[in-house]
């Protein structure tokens, strides 16, 4: 079959995301990617991603992807006082208290990505719009809306208010997030300005741009950027967090000088977004050392 006869046949299968995960995630892969997956001896990162999806199952990885549970885990390893304040956690929108809540808050959604809401002035908000928005949120399955990213299969649908956090002489928040190996933090990737011109870049832990990118030349950070004062502890606490995991991205906010646990995730952009150049896809995934699949083994499910 030709390259764009695979393709074709890779995008019509992605839509069944019904199929077996082994099956799933190999249209998944080349229908992002153009490669061919290999989970008998994958090489690249995306590669690697693909197969946490399909075969690491520890019960803990559904607590840590979501926004409200994981947050008794942070308070065990590092502290509550890393948290950012929560306004209150809800089972339906209907259970939200608008009075309540101050002018300026965010409201997340618990079992999936990028569902959230900042709202600036609580004034401005059209509650009837945005509850229906939040019940569409709810409905939904991340597991079955992106690629089987296994962690959020079952994942309990909420949402979660909490307080706006601002940083002085910016619009936005500077998010830094730090890829854990096993424990140990490699480099991190910083994302610049969501609300207006979102850019990103990653750097070594001296803070020096590293030569790689997965998206255009235009979305990624071209201007010189300071090393926050606690950059150090973020990477401590980060690593603190990540454990003995063969691999998970944590990510942090400065605000003021103050580390702010953001999210933890197991399946950066889905493990559809490779590289470029291209070696890079293989440099990164030598950095991920998959656990032994033992031959009686479906799925692994502790973490050594």
């Amino acid at each position: 079959m030709t390259k764009t006869g695979r393709r074709f046949v890779a995008r019509m299968m992605r839509k069944m995301r019904f199929l077996p995960s082994k099956m799933y995630a190999r249209y998944h892969y080349e229908y992002f990617t153009g490669k061919q997956l290999n989970l008998d001896d994958p090489k690249e990162f995306n590669e690697k991603i693909q197969w946490l999806k399909v075969f690491y199952h520890p019960d803990i990885l559904t607590q840590l992807v979501d926004k409200y549970a994981v947050r008794a885990y942070v308070e065990e390893k590092i502290g509550a006082q890393y948290l950012n304040e929560i306004y209150g956690v809800y089972n339906s929108p209907d259970e939200i208290d608008y009075n309540t809540l101050p002018q300026k808050f965010v409201i997340k959604a618990t079992h999936a990505s990028s569902y959230n809401l900042i709202v600036t002035d609580k004034d401005n908000l059209d509650q009837s719009k945005t509850s229906k928005l939040f019940k569409k949120w709810l409905g939904i399955n991340q597991y079955y809306r992106m690629g089987q990213e296994w962690a959020y299969k079952n994942v309990e649908p909420r949402l979660i208010a909490e307080k706006f956090l601002k940083d002085e002489g910016i619009t936005s928040l500077i998010d830094y997030k730090f890829y854990c190996f096993e424990g140990v933090a490699k480099l991190v990737e910083v994302h610049l300005d969501r609300v207006e011109n979102h850019k990103r870049g990653f750097y070594d832990l001296d803070f020096k741009k590293l030569p790689y990118r997965y998206v255009s030349a235009n979305e990624s950070i071209t201007s010189k950027i300071e090393r926050p004062s606690n950059f150090d502890e973020m990477k401590r606490l980060s690593e603190v967090l990540a454990d003995k995991f063969p691999f998970v991205r944590v990510d942090f906010y400065s605000v003021k000088g103050k580390s702010i646990f953001g999210e933890m995730t197991f399946y950066p952009s889905d493990g559809r977004k490779d590289m470029s150049p291209d070696e890079y896809n293989e440099i990164m995934g030598g950095f991920i050392r998959l656990p032994e699949l033992k031959t009686e083994q479906e799925f692994i499910t502790t973490i050594d």
